[in-house]
């Protein structure tokens, strides 16, 4: 069975990869593009070869069976409930939600119209997290005491240095899938979180640096560095790092370790150029299987999304404080 799948705006970094995933998938069909920056839609639609529509609503009247949306943070709960109210299932850019009541909106959206709603969290798909996780599950490292992750990258700037359209800065753009991850290998909710942030980085009315406590259900503990901390002369945009100790042992991951050193003297600049499994097309490949009717098993669900948010908004919820914030 074929998918017809479109993609609802290019503001994200991540849409062009998605668009690739889809145009090499055997299943889709990449219908095309809407954003309501008209000239990046007719810009995008000729970069790939596919329809630029007028208007959001044009291409959910089309005969496109799902969505995968790529907004503006604070633009994810409108587009998701325009899609739901068509009957289009949807993929949707992390973080799921800047609000609460948005997260809690769209997931009753979906529910209401029978569409599923998605959450992009390709960290599920790489090879290396899941590894680890049937590790810890095993008992490999006996019983699970605490965790340790980092997600430090560059700082993307545009929007997503603007509060009001990104729902904050680094803390909510790289705390949701690493906080995600934890819940998968806890298998426990975190009931408190206490963080930190800073703009010491780029000084702008962002935060560029956050560091967080998670507690979980059982009592085990985390800590993740969320930041922009990369400079752009960085060889890569920056990692996903998970370890976790236990009783007998101490499990870490790099995820993105298996890369090459490109030396570009074009550019002036040292790279790391990554060879390893593709996770975006991981989870790109079973978002459409999941549309054709086939059973889920790692794609993050709304509910999951929403969770992950709710940390980051419960993170700076406690930086304004200066204490913990129970979940």
């Amino acid at each position: 069975m074929t998918v017809k799948v479109g993609i609802m705006s290019f503001a994200h970094l991540h849409a062009d990869s998605y668009a690739h995933c889809l145009l090499s998938h055997p299943q889709a069909e990449f219908i095309g593009i809407a954003d309501h920056d008209i000239a990046r839609a007719q810009a995008k639609a000729q970069q790939f070869g596919v329809q630029a529509f007028d208007s959001y609503e044009s291409l959910l009247a089309s005969d496109v069976q799902a969505v995968i949306i790529c907004s503006e943070n604070a633009h994810h709960a409108r587009l998701a409930q325009m899609a739901a109210a068509a009957g289009k299932h949807i993929l949707c850019e992390k973080p799921l939600m800047t609000k609460l009541d948005d997260g809690k909106a769209m997931l009753a959206a979906a529910q209401g119209a029978g569409v599923g709603l998605y959450t992009a969290f390709p960290c599920r798909f790489s090879p290396a997290f899941w590894q680890m996780l049937q590790m810890v599950q095993s008992g490999t490292i006996g019983e699970l005491l605490a965790l340790r992750g980092t997600n430090r990258g560059s700082n993307p700037g545009g929007w997503f240095n603007d509060p009001e359209l990104a729902g904050g800065g680094a803390m909510i753009d790289h705390t949701v899938h690493v906080a995600d991850l934890m819940r998968l290998i806890t298998g426990q909710e975190i009931v408190e979180v206490y963080a930190e942030t800073g703009n010491n980085m780029f000084h702008g009315a962002f935060d560029d640096t956050a560091m967080l406590t998670f507690t979980f259900q059982d009592g085990v503990f985390a800590t993740l560095d969320s930041s922009w901390s990369r400079p752009k002369t960085f060889p890569t945009w920056g990692d996903v790092t998970l370890a976790a100790i236990g009783t007998r042992g101490i499990i870490e991951m790099d995820m993105f370790a298996q890369h090459l050193i490109h030396y570009d003297d074009r550019v002036g600049r040292i790279k790391q150029v990554f060879w390893g499994d593709n996770i975006d097309y991981g989870m790109v490949d079973e978002f459409v299987r999941v549309v054709s009717g086939e059973p889920r098993h790692r794609i993050a669900t709304g509910e999951d999304g929403y969770k992950a948010a709710a940390v980051s908004i419960a993170g700076y919820e406690s930086a304004r404080r200066g204490e913990p914030v129970r979940m």
